[in-house]
């Protein structure tokens, strides 16, 4: 994965709406892991959370829309609780899949679960479903 760094992107309307939605400040993380590390749930994601914030540094906007990672996030807050920044990935994650439901980008259809959701531990479908039923 290679993230093209650009002015645009790093200071784009994007971060800025991320930052407004999740009360947090994505230039606060420095990487080093812990996150990523402790998460129950990155057997079952295709890029690690710390790797989602780096796209979000980035502007990298098409890699969150094709990452599965935003929906598979349980909210568990295990990636705050072990956060040397104290830096809540959880409403990062939320605010992520909140723009891209907001682009009508919702990647879970109940109707389909036996095959694109089989696997997964049950809390990250109970709390996608919460998130996406209004």
């Amino acid at each position: 994965m290679a993230f093209q760094l650009s002015k645009e992107g790093v200071r784009s309307d994007f971060i800025k709406k991320i930052e407004e939605l999740s009360a947090e400040e994505i230039s606060a993380c420095y990487h080093c892991g812990k996150c990523s590390a402790g998460c129950p749930s990155v057997d079952y994601m295709d890029l690690l959370p710390n790797q989602i914030i780096r796209a979000i540094q980035f502007g990298d906007i098409e890699t969150l829309r094709t990452s599965n990672t935003p929906w598979i996030c349980a909210s568990c807050n295990m990636c705050y609780v072990r956060c040397p920044r104290g830096i809540d990935l959880c409403s990062i994650m939320e605010a992520v899949r909140q723009m891209m439901l907001r682009e009508n980008m919702d990647h879970i259809d109940i109707k389909n679960y036996p095959d694109k959701l089989a696997g997964l531990p049950p809390i990250a479908l109970v709390s996608a479903l919460r998130k996406l039923s209004s």
